[in-house]
């Protein structure tokens, strides 16, 4: 195989000084509203632009946009089931905000569906060169779904959470996983802004749309994203709305959300605010677990084990609140001659949580707990059309500081049952620690685009992160601080080339990783400071050939390294351990696959199928640590990812939505020797790694209705089912098969129904997940909650 890789990638040399292409242009927003003659709102219509791929149907309240339209003259269509088409002339200019609302007038004579055929966002998005999905997520707006939840909806995605609301989770593209993935917020890392916010606790109303790049991953967001990225995108229509929600469910559990915007016109002034809440008890019930039963007791201590016998029982979690709030203002001006957009920000958020459990059931936690917070302030700035035309610059500055408490002073052995035993260590078993952990952060990124022509585009990003690690335990007089520097730098370039009228999108792209560190090592019974710098060069393609207009298929190729974290080097103070020695890994990734569309009257077919390939080397990945009670990230010298997904769609008007995807993924560990100097196998060569899913996959059922209690209401039902196959959570090759840990077989199902009226202004729903109280587990055998319900509310103002 080494052979092929290195003729396949040699094949790029020459084009590495040609790059990947943002096609960055002096676009314009188009917007507007469809209705019918008597005024009413028509969900679901269908606009778009005559002979181009811009194409996208009506929200709730008929509103439709288009955020990235070239100047010049267009025909702009409109149709709906029952009316006829509406055509209009319109003119787009440059940089400009334009409106066309549409008028049906209802057909009496053919209540077929006349279309205009075009494209939406999501769909031009999965019919890129890369291999991505796209996600839209206004189909969940009225649920309680956090992002995770949707993702993990997705082909080749699989998120493994630790518990309920606020645990820690894995989240896996295509059999890579952990900090190989990264994510984003309309183009920025999440982690700036804070800990607080992450994937399972930014709630759906916050987003737009979710890009989930899966393996090679545009250069433009200037990451080391090995195994992919997740990018949600926010509204960036200038128009003003409110969208407020909250939920109540089950253990206790509250969400709430905010996100508007207000545009003065006449200045350009724009103000935007988002923010959300949430709390949960998590006192779900845990099934199946050991506690001690008998001995002598004075409240919750057991103070002599004598006659005392372990008993399995069912019994709720005790010590697992979490809550987290986050709040962001950016304000700033729009469409102006010096600037396209030009916005100052300030964000804030906080997070506590009690920790029941360590990394795995059998360790339990009474009394350790954890703080956090945030603030960030952030820059940006974009103008198109800089100097010459087709030149865009867009930069984004942010700096921030993270800070960590954990707290660990009881000397107790803690049982399900909320009981405990005095012992001679700490719970996470050293000494008693309030630990802290603060961050602060600097991070620029640069991004200049240029359009030569119709055929040709260069792109140039350069990102900068550099942060200190100051950690310490405050119980401790002194010789425990373990102070460290980060600094990484990625520069990327690119150049995208489109021909036979845009069937043929070819991207060259190269990178290069440089990344310095400065951190402590206990050596010799005392610390030294160790300083490194890494220097990687990456490139790779993707190309994309239209067989049909809406058959096509795609190939990227990539030479990626993906650099260490703070958290796998200084650690997490909490369930990770810091590893000093810990070494950059790299992945040769390669995806093939194709997709197909087809649409008649009322009816929409889509399907897609990949297949994709990962050689990674000094593969990092998390390895328990019994002593410590934690986890150890560690370089595994070679493992081989292959695998293959597929996704079938089919929609019918606004009323039927179904699709169902499958993935099949092998994580293979191919390191023959533990060390240069042995001869013999290791005896987990050609294991699967463990505690990774192998195959598993999503059914999702959409039922829906407009006007079923009048004008301008909406029912609406969905069906969600997960399937995932059981899997070994250690080596295959080690331990009798019959006594082997692993997780079972699992099948999920979740149901919502959902109400709007007043054209989608007020919303109200309820949901049910694990509607059969299945037994759930995730990451190392951790169980998950059961059967829980809530209902949300939901006002929505344009």
């Amino acid at each position: 195989m080494q052979p092929v890789k290195s003729v396949l990638f040699q094949l790029l040399i020459p084009l590495w000084l040609l790059s990947f292409a943002a096609s960055g242009q002096s676009v314009a927003v188009l917007s507007g509203y469809v209705k019918s003659e008597s005024g009413v709102v028509i969900p679901g219509a269908t606009v778009a632009l005559k002979n181009t791929a811009y194409g996208t149907t009506c929200d709730a309240n008929g509103f439709y946009s288009f955020v990235s339209i070239k100047p010049g003259n267009y025909t702009i269509g409109s149709s709906a089931i029952g009316y006829l088409p509406v055509f209009k002339e319109i003119t787009i200019k440059s940089r400009q905000s334009q409106t066309a609302n549409f008028s049906l007038k209802e057909n009496q004579q053919n209540l077929n569906e006349v279309s205009v055929f075009g494209k939406t966002e999501v769909q031009q998005v999965k019919e890129q060169a890369f291999t991505v999905n796209a996600i839209e997520t206004k189909q969940f707006a009225n649920t309680t779904a956090d992002l995770n939840q949707i993702l993990n909806r997705s082909a080749g995605v699989r998120i493994r959470e630790q518990g309920g609301l606020g645990s820690n989770f894995n989240f896996s593209i295509n059999g890579l996983s952990g900090k190989a993935v990264k994510y984003f917020i309309d183009g920025v890392p999440l982690e700036i802004l804070g800990s607080a916010v992450s994937l399972n606790s930014i709630p759906v109303n916050l987003a737009e749309r979710i890009e989930v790049y899966k393996g090679v991953v545009p250069v433009q967001l200037g990451s080391d994203a090995m195994g992919g990225a997740v990018n949600v995108i926010t509204n960036q229509r200038q128009q003003n709305y409110l969208d407020v929600s909250h939920s109540y469910g089950s253990f206790n559990t509250h969400r709430s959300a905010l996100t508007g915007q207000y545009v003065h016109k006449p200045t350009g002034i724009t103000l935007k605010a988002s923010g959300f809440y949430n709390y949960s008890d998590n006192t779900y019930k845990m099934k199946g677990v050991e506690i001690l039963e008998g001995g002598k007791r004075v409240g919750n201590e057991i103070t002599d084990l004598t006659g005392a016998s372990f008993v399995v029982a069912d019994v709720p979690r005790f010590h697992d609140h979490y809550q987290s709030a986050m709040g962001q203002v950016e304000v700033g001006i729009s469409n102006k001659r010096w600037a396209d957009v030009f916005y100052a920000g300030f964000g804030y958020s906080e997070g506590q949580q009690d920790l029941q459990t360590g990394f795995e059931q059998t360790i339990v936690y009474g009394n350790v707990t954890r703080k956090s917070k945030a603030s960030t302030a952030t820059l940006r700035y974009k103008k198109n059309d800089l100097l010459v035309k087709g030149l865009d610059l867009n930069l984004f500055a942010s700096r921030s500081k993270d800070t960590y408490i954990t707290a660990d002073t009881l000397f107790r052995q803690y049982y399900w049952d909320g009981f405990w035993t005095a012992k001679a260590a700490s719970e996470m078993g050293g000494i008693k620690s309030l630990s802290y952990i603060i961050r602060p952060r600097t991070f620029m990124r640069a991004n200049l685009s240029y359009v030569l022509n119709e055929q040709h585009s260069f792109n140039l990003n350069y990102t900068l992160d550099h942060l200190k690690n100051e950690s310490y335990n405050s119980l401790l007089v002194s010789g425990d601080d373990m102070p460290g520097l980060m600094s990484k730098q990625i520069i990327g370039f690119a150049y995208q080339q489109e021909f036979l009228d845009k069937r043929l999108t070819n991207t060259f792209f190269a990178k290069y990783y440089g990344l310095g560190l400065e951190r402590k090592k206990y050596v010799d019974l005392a610390y030294q400071t160790l300083n490194t710098h890494f220097d990687k060069y990456g490139y790779g393609l993707a190309s994309r050939f239209k067989i049909l207009p809406d058959l096509g298929i795609k190939l990227s190729l990539e030479r990626a390294y993906r650099l260490q974290e703070v958290e796998e080097v200084f650690g997490d103070g909490l369930n990770v351990q810091p590893n000093p020695d810990l070494k950059p890994e790299s992945s040769y990734n390669a995806n093939l696959g194709g997709y197909y569309g087809l649409r008649f009257n009322k009816h929409r077919f889509f399907a897609e199928a990949s297949g994709f390939y990962r050689d990674a080397q000094d593969f990092i990945y998390p390895v328990p640590d019994q002593r410590s009670k934690a986890l150890k990230n560690e370089n595994k010298s070679s493992v081989q990812v292959t695998g293959f997904e597929a996704e079938l769609r089919y929609d019918y008007a606004d009323l039927l939505s179904f699709n169902i995807n499958a993935t099949y993924q092998s994580a293979v560990n191919m390191t023959k020797f533990g060390s240069t100097s042995s001869t013999v196998y290791e005896a987990t060569y050609k294991n699967k790694i463990p505690n990774q899913p192998w195959f598993f996959g999503n059914a999702n059922l959409s039922l829906g209705k407009n006007n079923v209690f009048g004008n301008g209401t909406r029912l609406q039902f969905n069906w969600y089912t997960q399937y995932v196959h059981w899997f070994y959570l250690t080596w295959a090759a080690f331990g009798n098969v019959n006594g082997k840990s692993s997780i079972p077989n699992q099948l999920i199902h979740n149901a919502t129904l959902s109400y709007s009226f007043l054209n989608g202004r007020y919303n109200i729903s309820g949901e049910c997940r694990n509607l059969t109280d299945a037994l759930a587990f995730d990451n190392f055998r951790l169980q998950k909650p059961g059967r829980a319900f809530s209902v949300k509310l939901r006002y929505f103002l344009k």
